[in-house]
């Protein structure tokens, strides 16, 4: 049932439980990473989203800090052998950023959709022959 009425919730909860950003109930995703085309529960188009490499961006500076500066006080405050480095880095380098991604995607195409994001457009240059130059040559400069 559709309603032209919806108590939109707050992105960052909609994001974190990966679901649209108008109704908060209805799945953002189709597949892992892959947006659903349109919300199942509020008929929501999610064409607008295009969060491009943002998630990636985001998702892989905030582990990358987080478990290298982990890393970095565990070898020297305990000095492990390089086998345990293998065995707990490599993996939470991964699984940090495989578990963090799609609630980052989907936080920020919940944010696209509450702050109506949208492409750049280039109408307010103004026409040709506008602008400072033809100010410059109406005072004889």
């Amino acid at each position: 049932m559709h309603s032209d009425v919806y108590d939109t919730p707050s992105t960052l909860s909609a994001g974190l439980r990966c679901r649209c950003p108008r109704c908060g109930e209805g799945k953002l995703f189709g597949g892992f990473l892959k947006l659903a085309p349109a919300c199942d529960r509020c008929g929501l188009d999610f064409s607008f989203a295009d969060p491009a490499d943002g998630p990636a961006f985001f998702v892989m500076s905030g582990v990358g800090i987080l478990v290298i500066g982990v890393w970095a006080w565990a070898t020297v405050g305990l000095d492990p052998p390089l086998s345990v480095h293998f065995a707990t880095v490599f993996p939470a380098l991964i699984g940090g950023c495989l578990g963090s991604l799609r609630p980052m995607k989907a936080w920020l195409v919940d944010e696209q959709y509450v702050h109506k994001a949208e492409e750049a457009r280039w109408d307010s240059i103004g026409g040709h022959g506008e602008g400072h130059w033809a100010w410059d040559r109406r005072r004889g400069y």
